[in-house]
């Protein structure tokens, strides 16, 4: 299966806001819209911290991936985060997934990030082997924590 990316920019708020909103409620994630907007809208708009990936056709997405952007001492460089990988639930298990991640990791590794990093709940199994058929390994002595204010 062929499954076209493309970088969105500010004129897709509306379809990034729909398909993000449902992977929010799919995941049970709280924020509110308006604070859901105003996370979005920098990623569209030339953010250096970060840019959404449309997947599938540019009037109808399928689906977005949300990358952002750190620095790692660690791995010499630029640090690219796949924050947010999303699939409406009718077109997965199709390989879409795999494809967008193996194109946009490619693209990322060529614009000079030396390291891409995601999460994935321990419980998802199907998800877990995807990212480890990609080349994502777990890092078992590490724990990421969280802070809020």
């Amino acid at each position: 299966m062929s499954a076209a990316i493309h970088l969105a920019g500010e004129a897709d708020i509306d379809g990034v806001l729909a398909l993000v909103t449902a992977f929010h409620e799919e995941q049970g994630f709280p924020l509110d819209p308006d604070r859901r907007r105003a996370c979005i809208l920098p990623l569209l708009t030339g953010s250096p911290y970060g840019s959404v990936y449309l997947i599938g056709p540019q009037r109808a997405p399928i689906g977005y991936v949300a990358v952002t952007f750190t620095w790692s001492v660690e791995f010499g460089g630029l640090d690219a985060a796949l924050d947010e990988v999303y699939l409406r639930p009718g077109v997965r298990g199709r390989g879409i997934a795999g494809e967008v991640l193996q194109a946009i990791c490619k693209r990322l590794f060529e614009a000079g990030v030396m390291l891409i990093d995601l999460e994935v709940d321990r419980d998802n199994a199907p998800a877990r082997r995807l990212y480890e058929r990609l080349g994502f390994e777990a890092r078992d002595t590490y724990l990421i924590m969280h802070r809020t204010p």
